[in-house]
């Protein structure tokens, strides 16, 4: 799966709208631009350098999945010793793990399959939290 082909995927999705900024393509469901579900970064920039983004063809998606989703993946590691430049990967975001943020370089073969369930999971509990909000 490359970046193209998860960018047109999340865009699919119901009520998302895209915004891009600091280097990242952020998607957000509805007009609650706070959080987004998903956000994909191809390039390092001078905040965030540390899955070496500059290889050629190489890409971050960041997905912001459930507190059993991601307890399930992890439990209770430590971001000690992590490889943040692993590709095909899933792995607590460097910086937003306590969010229940994970990311994955290049998903293949059997993570795309799990890429697209996380990235259903996140936008699920995007949908929910602007459904709470009222907002559309």
């Amino acid at each position: 799966m490359n970046q193209q082909e998860v960018e047109a995927f999340v865009a699919a999705m119901d009520n998302v709208q895209r915004e891009d900024g600091y280097g990242y393509a952020m998607y957000f469901v509805g007009d609650d631009h706070m959080v987004p579900f998903v956000s994909i970064a191809d390039s390092d920039n001078e905040y965030d350098s540390v899955s070496n983004l500059n290889r050629e063809g190489v890409y971050r998606i960041n997905i912001g999945v459930g507190r059993k989703t991601f307890e399930a993946l992890f439990g209770e590691k430590d971001d000690e010793g992590i490889d943040y430049t692993a590709l095909d990967v899933f792995l607590p975001h460097p910086e937003y793990a306590k969010q229940h943020f994970i990311c994955i370089l290049n998903p293949a073969g059997e993570n795309e399959v799990l890429t697209k369930q996380y990235i259903r999971e996140a936008h699920d509990l995007a949908a929910g939290r602007v459904e709470r909000k009222g907002h559309t």
